[in-house]
């Protein structure tokens, strides 16, 4: 599979579409189901899928977490989990 900016981010969303409404994924996730094979390789998918993220929250897509609190993905250093986005309070 080649990779391209729209694999990645609809990667993001079908792994989110596989969990729980209030489940978040990691990008490291995203990167080895990308990848798709037992190697290293998705290594180097991590700073695209973090793009591929970025742009889906600009979109209100998703949002980008840290310690379960939604960031700026271009302020987020460190670890990050991608969510869909927190509905209004009912």
């Amino acid at each position: 599979m080649r990779v391209t900016d729209r694999s990645l981010e609809d990667a993001v969303l079908d792994l989110l579409g596989h969990r729980a409404p209030d489940a978040s994924v990691c990008p490291s996730e995203v990167a080895r189901a990308v990848h798709g094979s037992g190697d290293e390789g998705w290594r180097e998918l991590m700073e695209p899928v973090r793009r591929a993220a970025a742009r889906l929250a600009a979109r209100g897509r998703v949002e980008i977490t840290q310690h379960g609190v939604p960031v700026d993905p271009a302020e987020a250093r460190g670890p990050i989990r991608i969510r869909r986005p927190a509905g209004p309070a009912p």
